[in-house]
């Protein structure tokens, strides 16, 4: 049954015009603020990533982005995995604009497809938060636990 979802949501995929705002990820493994500031560092080496403000008593880390920048979430994930780390939570606040979700579409932003899930139909308008829950952005126990399919890079099982 999801596999028909995948096949129906990527054939009926919407493009809009929505910016990823920020986003805020909580790394596993950090024992020190050594830690923390390896994946900081790391981090911003990416080109679109503005700032990086770690709380090291949460292990979070908000990421800001430079403007009109395309945002890749694999490759933040990457450079966490780079530094040693794993992500166990990784939420995204996107600015929609009137973005009508339907259950048998998904959305595109840049170079992101985003699989709704347990959604029903209504309007995204505004900054929004969005979970993402592929393998990698969250904890291998919550994966466990929703079991979805694998999905190609680029597209993201994600609620609200």
């Amino acid at each position: 049954m999801k596999t028909i979802f995948l096949f129906i949501a990527t054939a009926f995929s919407v493009a809009l015009n929505a910016q990823v705002t920020k986003v805020n990820l909580k790394a596993s493994g950090l024992t020190c603020s050594m830690c923390s500031n390896a994946i900081n560092k790391a981090l911003k080496t990416l080109d679109f990533i503005e700032s990086v403000v770690a709380d090291i008593k949460t292990y979070t880390f908000e990421i800001s982005f430079k403007a009109n920048s395309t945002v890749d979430f694999d490759k933040i994930k990457s450079k966490v995995e780079g530094a040693g780390f794993s992500i166990s939570g990784f939420t995204a606040f996107i600015n929609f604009k009137k973005v009508q979700l339907k259950h048998d579409e998904s959305v595109t932003i840049d170079n992101k497809t985003l699989l709704f899930v347990n959604i029903h139909e209504q309007v995204l308008d505004g900054i929004k938060e969005i979970k993402i829950l592929n393998k990698g952005f969250i904890s291998p126990k919550e994966y466990r636990k929703n079991n979805y399919p694998y999905s190609s890079p680029g597209t993201y099982y994600v609620i609200i």
